[in-house]
């Protein structure tokens, strides 16, 4: 919540108080160094992308407090997020168009033009959705290969070569099925579900809606409880991934959060600082040893909540969706989960293109590093 707010306190400073500023969008929160020790924190942010349209980007910071007249260390950056803030009209609810940016600096050039990356992958990143485009060939390869992993379990065996006798018994006897993993967990279980009144306490300055940094805390938190419920163990808090605000959560409303793990990975627990060149591009082997049941057991996983939210008018019973939330975490042990229906694997095809960018992100923090230190799992 501090984050949000910090964010509008940014955007006011360069729009005014004329305009109503909102929150439209959270890009990054990744954690870059984990807190080792107890002290002062620096909360720091500024406008780094805007053109002269209604929106920008305010990048964020929360390093540990540097001493007296000295500038904050890159190994002190403790997190670093992006928000997406909008202007608009306060009497019209319409975006207005705010000042754009003046670059003087090469430092500042470099920051706008990474906002502008930002913007661009974003784009990117909607044009491949999956209402728009079918998975691909790759992936379509792992559905299928879990699909028949899925049949092996009920007992209905498809042999991939000539059959031999024991595989025809199997492939026509539900009396034989291949033993489900213990640490496999079939994506319809994970489900955690919430709901609650929105109250005024928690609405922001302007109107009767509910501050989206309240939002985010609900969703982590429910995210955090579904994580821990799968794996038994407390999870480490590592990225969230871009997420829209797609429609405003008004006061006396009820909203209705839906936590599901989505995707999982094995990941490393090397102690080495030195980044896996590969950390990026190993999704593949892990998926294909997922489908066929690679016992192995690294001793973390990564794994992604995808939180479905959505808000109900209790007077006219309209119910709209208010945005998806994409959380990962670290956790100690190896769980899998596996999805069943079209729905589901459609929400795991996309869990895994989110992962490759996670990995991307993080690859740099090892899992040493994070899970040694205190106060990382919450």
């Amino acid at each position: 919540m501090d984050l949000d707010a910090l964010s509008g306190v940014v955007a006011y400073k360069h729009t005014g108080d004329a305009v109503t500023t909102v929150t439209a969008a959270v890009d990054r929160i990744t954690i870059n160094h984990p807190l080792q020790s107890i002290c002062d924190l620096e909360l720091s942010g500024q406008v780094t992308y805007a053109t002269g349209r209604s929106s920008m980007e305010i990048s964020l910071q929360v390093a540990k407090a540097p001493k007296k007249d000295q500038q904050v260390k890159k190994e002190d950056i403790l997190m670093t997020c992006a928000f997406t803030m909008v202007s608009l009209d306060p009497a019209t609810k319409k975006p207005v168009a705010i000042s754009p940016l003046q670059l003087d600096t090469a430092e500042e050039k470099n920051l706008f033009a990474l906002g502008e990356r930002h913007m661009n992958e974003k784009k990117a990143l909607a044009k491949k959705a999956l209402r728009k485009q079918t998975p691909n060939d790759e992936e379509s390869d792992l559905i299928h290969a879990m699909w028949l992993k899925q049949l092996e379990y009920h007992g209905i065996s498809i042999p991939r070569t000539a059959p031999t006798q024991t595989q025809l018994i199997r492939s026509i006897d539900p009396n034989i099925p291949t033993r489900k993993p213990q640490n496999l967990t079939y994506m319809s279980a994970t489900t955690l579900h919430s709901s609650q009144i929105m109250q005024p306490q928690y609405r922001n300055r302007h109107n009767f809606m509910i501050f989206g940094g309240f939002l985010l805390k609900q969703t982590f938190e429910l995210a955090f409880c579904c994580c821990a419920a799968f794996s038994h163990t407390r999870p480490t808090f590592l990225s969230l991934d871009p997420s829209t605000f797609e429609n405003p959560v008004p006061v006396g409303s009820v909203l209705y959060l839906t936590a599901t793990v989505a995707y999982t990975s094995p990941a490393s627990s090397s102690s080495s600082s030195t980044p896996n060149p590969d950390a990026s591009n190993n999704n593949s082997n892990d998926d294909t040893a997922q489908a066929n049941d690679d016992t192995s057991t690294p001793q973390y996983t990564r794994v992604q909540i995808r939180i479905d939210s959505k808000v109900r008018n209790i007077e006219h019973g309209e119910t709209k969706p208010t945005g998806q939330f994409n959380y990962t975490f670290l956790v100690e042990g190896m769980g899998k989960v596996m999805p069943q229906t079209y729905s589901e694997f459609m929400i795991w095809v996309d869990a895994r293109r989110r992962a490759e960018g996670v990995k991307a992100r993080v690859g740099n923090t090892t899992t040493k590093e994070v899970v040694e230190q205190p106060g990382m799992g919450g």
